[in-house]
């Protein structure tokens, strides 16, 4: 009887925290502060529509939001004076809600929303559950993950940025994983493969940690993460790992284009993979490759955590944007199912 009576009064909350809001109300007893506004709803894993009016009756405003761990939902937006912007985008609520292995800490269950910006505003706040959409699964590392503090960022912390309600972006990416630990780890491609549904897309960008994997071997894992996925009804995007910082003059190494330590060039193993399982590939390392080296040594030390930190490897805040924006590009040239959601 207790628990029936739990489970009662554990619904009623849930429906009183995804009941509507009117557009004239103020913001729900879970949201707090001025700058930043931070909001925490009690929610189960899952997909779920946000919906939010920016700016204020009264005042101009400059409003961003992110959710979870630092994972970008919308770039700053200027309001002037009574100027009200109402937009809507899916978020995905996952526990820990950070990286699934857990590094750099678990996160605050259920779905926390941060409002950000130079002077942010929020006259209205609805969370109520998605219904059935299309799901982007991410498979990467560290590259790919939602870093948990700043400045490290992942390419897929700014990916749901670009993309409008109806789709969202599940990253199921974590620091340190290769192509054989994302596969065997309970914690990534076995938690991620019963999630997914017919037509969702899983994008797999892997070979950063593949240091000493034979060519056999990297191509018999993302042979059986291809294999899985359409197990499962899914669309496998095969990706080629974004470059590492790495130049001899103005051009870049051949350890920062992925031929690893044993002599393998990881990508043209993802490139021949694709032609032959007939799988889409997003080649990242040329994109990258070709967005550093057009910036040159010094200037690409932006993209990367290089006077931060001596790391050529790892994302800055525009790095992990710039590398969404490539991702993004490789979508429109394969004309994936995701194309019609892009903003």
């Amino acid at each position: 009887m207790y628990l029936k009576r739990l489970a009662l009064l554990t619904a009623a909350l849930n429906a009183a925290v995804l009941a509507p809001i009117p557009a004239s109300a103020a913001l729900p007893p879970q949201c707090s502060g001025t700058a930043p506004i931070r909001c925490s709803f009690n929610l189960a894993p899952g997909n779920y529509d946000v919906t939010v009016e920016l700016g204020s009756t009264s005042k101009a405003a400059n409003t961003s939001m992110s959710v979870e761990a630092r994972r970008q939902i919308l770039n700053p937006v200027s309001t002037t004076s009574g100027q009200l912007v109402r937009t809507r985008a899916t978020v995905n609520v996952r526990s820990p809600e950070g990286q699934p292995t857990g590094q750099g800490g678990t996160g605050t269950s259920g779905l926390q929303i941060t409002f950000s910006g130079t002077a942010p505003a929020v006259n209205s706040l609805t969370v109520a559950p998605a219904q059935a959409p299309l799901v982007a699964y991410l498979a990467g590392d560290s590259t790919v993950c939602d870093q948990p503090t700043a400045p490290y960022t992942g390419w897929g912390q700014y990916l749901p940025s670009r993309i409008r309600e109806g789709a969202v972006v599940a990253n199921y990416g974590d620091s340190g994983e290769s192509s054989g630990s994302f596969l065997s780890n309970r914690a990534l491609f076995p938690t991620m493969k019963p999630l997914i549904k017919s037509k969702d897309l899983v994008f797999i960008q892997l070979g950063h940690n593949d240091k000493t994997t034979s060519a056999t071997t990297f191509r018999d894992n993302l042979a059986k993460l291809v294999s899985g996925v359409r197990e499962r009804g899914g669309v496998p995007v095969l990706m080629t790992p974004p470059v590492r910082r790495l130049f001899s003059g103005d051009r870049l190494t051949g350890a920062a284009l992925h031929v690893n330590s044993v002599g393998v060039d990881l990508p043209a193993v993802i490139r021949a993979l694709g032609r032959s399982a007939n799988v889409p590939v997003i080649d990242l390392t040329a994109k990258s490759k070709a967005l550093v080296e057009s910036m040159g040594p010094s200037a690409s030390q932006a993209l990367y955590l290089t006077r931060e930190a001596g790391d050529n490897t790892h994302f800055s805040a525009r790095g992990g944007a710039e590398m969404a924006g490539l991702v993004v590009q490789g979508v429109r040239e394969l004309n994936l199912p995701l194309v019609s959601y892009l903003r």
